[in-house]
């Protein structure tokens, strides 16, 4: 299995968490989305769209979308819940991280980090729509050690990504002790998944 990906990606660090969390063999295939290597014509045969993250896998098959690569590779494993409501949960979580987190938090850290624009410069209604989104999750998170019921999942994954970076897009964390307690307890189990084979 190859991964192409960008690691100034919170998508693409989405799929080698869980590649590393479920010890999946895989090849990592370094794409500098600055440079515009994902949209070459090499690339776009293999995934039109011109995104980072890709699989392709030992099959010849081709599969994008960060949240769509992340299920699939956690499927039969515990970070998907067995109970069918709570992994309608989880993918109304992974639904939610790219149409309501991922746009604003992912966006205006990009904008402040890599373009070099200030602070102030950030677009009004993206901020109020990160705010809100991360206002949500604090709300949330003040009740429960995960997302979804009693253990990690994928959904755990997907909104860590760009939510660990969310201060690099002038969003406070420090206001927000759910969210960074359950950050913790994020990297604290991806950490140990280093050190112990066969978690997952």
């Amino acid at each position: 299995m190859r991964i192409y990906g960008d690691l100034v990606s919170g998508n693409c660090l989405k799929v080698k968490i869980v590649a590393d969390y479920l010890r999946l063999s895989y090849r990592w295939v370094p794409i500098d989305i600055l440079k515009g290597e994902s949209r070459t014509s090499d690339y776009l045969s293999r995934f039109p769209a011109g995104q980072v993250p890709g699989v392709e896998f030992e099959d010849g098959r081709y599969l994008a979308q960060s949240n769509a690569i992340i299920r699939y590779l956690a499927r039969g494993s515990t970070l998907i819940p067995q109970d069918a409501f709570l992994a309608a949960k989880m993918d109304e979580w992974l639904f939610w991280e790219q149409y309501s987190h991922e746009p604003a938090i992912a966006v205006c850290r990009f904008e402040m980090r890599y373009l070099g624009k200030p602070k102030q410069a950030r677009d009004p209604a993206r901020v109020a729509r990160g705010e809100a989104a991360l206002d949500l999750m604090e709300g949330h998170l003040g009740g429960v050690k995960w997302l979804v019921g009693e253990e990690l999942s994928v959904a755990d994954v997907s909104l860590f990504a760009y939510t660990q970076w969310a201060d690099e897009g002038g969003f406070d964390l420090a206001a927000r002790p759910s969210i960074r307690a359950w950050l913790t307890r994020c990297a604290n189990v991806f950490e140990r998944a280093d050190h112990e084979p066969g978690t997952g």
